[in-house]
């Protein structure tokens, strides 16, 4: 088998063998899963027709909104599960790693900034609006989305993986397999979503809290990558030797490769969403001082006409001014 062909159905196990990896099928050996695509259709379809309506009606709509909906999430999405990374992510934990980096904290950092729940109330009616609006704000949504919980979440998850017997079992099962992609990008969302606000949330934190939580979630994220490589054992041992590949790299080389890719990947996806807060910190401030100051400035006009409204009722009409009075 010189090459894997294109678009081959695939879920990669020790009886179910792709060749090794080489540049070539790093590039052409891509995995169909129907899921995937139709979810991957289905999520791009809906943005570009509410986005047409808008258009429709004379209504403007960034075009860097769409892109980052549907070239930067939807397409880190089917990077992620559809090329080589979902055609080995069974086969290599570093591919894995990779894959898990892309949709938990890459395509939900690109899909917020797409912002379609503003997509969506802009397309609605006052009563579609209101429906939504009360959905934000109930009490299964303020949950889910409250900062700190999805904090929690997005420190504990990888830790539950990786360090207990849940990591096997995905690669052994492949519904479960499946899950964990879902679960990797819905972790992702409620995390990043409150944190950039683009979109209208339950809870809107400020700028120096929503920078606290992401300082407060790097360093968990670089420990668990310094565990992994560190670790005397191997992570779903059983699974990965099974595979018996004379292809590099060796399983303990690729888990020392996996750990590097959690602890420099996160970190560095962290410091450039830290940057992107400072911003918008900056651009906030800017236009708070810029209100600040028309509001200056239309009191001073008010208080003005105000005094010299009380100059004028306070003159007898036909009065001479008071100079003229005086001489």
């Amino acid at each position: 088998m010189a090459s894997l062909p294109l678009l081959l159905p695939l879920h990669a196990d020790p009886g179910n063998q792709p060749p090794p990896l080489t540049p070539e099928r790093l590039l052409t050996a891509w995995t169909f899963e129907p899921w995937v695509v139709a979810a991957l259709v289905l999520m791009v379809g809906l943005y570009l027709w509410g986005v047409r309506r808008l258009a429709v009606r004379g209504d403007h709509w960034p075009p860097g909104r769409t892109l980052a909906w549907c070239v930067g999430g939807a397409g880190t999405m089917a990077i992620a599960l559809l090329s080589a990374l979902g055609t080995y992510d069974t086969v290599l934990f570093s591919v894995h790693m990779v894959q898990h980096i892309l949709l938990s904290m890459v395509a939900p950092v690109l899909m917020a900034v797409g912002a379609p729940i503003t997509l969506l109330l802009r397309n609605l009616g006052a009563l579609g609006r209101r429906r939504v609006v009360a959905v934000l704000h109930s009490w299964p949504a303020k949950v889910l989305t409250w900062p700190p919980l999805a904090t929690a979440l997005m420190i504990a998850n990888p830790y539950l993986l990786y360090m207990t017997g849940l990591y096997p079992l995905t690669l052994s099962n492949e519904w479960l397999h499946a899950w964990i992609h879902v679960h990797f990008v819905i972790t992702g969302c409620l995390y990043f979503w409150p944190l950039l606000g683009l979109d209208p949330m339950p809870t809107r934190l400020p700028y120096y809290l929503r920078m606290l939580l992401i300082f407060i979630t790097l360093p968990f994220h670089a420990f668990l990558g310094v565990i992994i490589m560190g670790s005397p054992e191997l992570i779903a041992e059983d699974w990965y030797l099974a595979f018996n590949r004379a292809w590099p790299p060796s399983p303990v080389e690729d888990q020392n490769l996996a750990g590097g890719i959690m602890w420099g990947a996160g970190d560095l996806i962290s410091l450039v969403i830290l940057a992107v807060f400072f911003v918008q910190w900056f651009q906030h401030s800017q236009r708070e001082a810029a209100r600040i100051d028309r509001q200056l400035d239309r009191e001073e006009r008010l208080a003005a006409r105000a005094a010299a409204s009380g100059y004028d009722a306070g003159k007898t009409p036909g009065q001479p001014p008071a100079d003229e009075e005086h001489a």
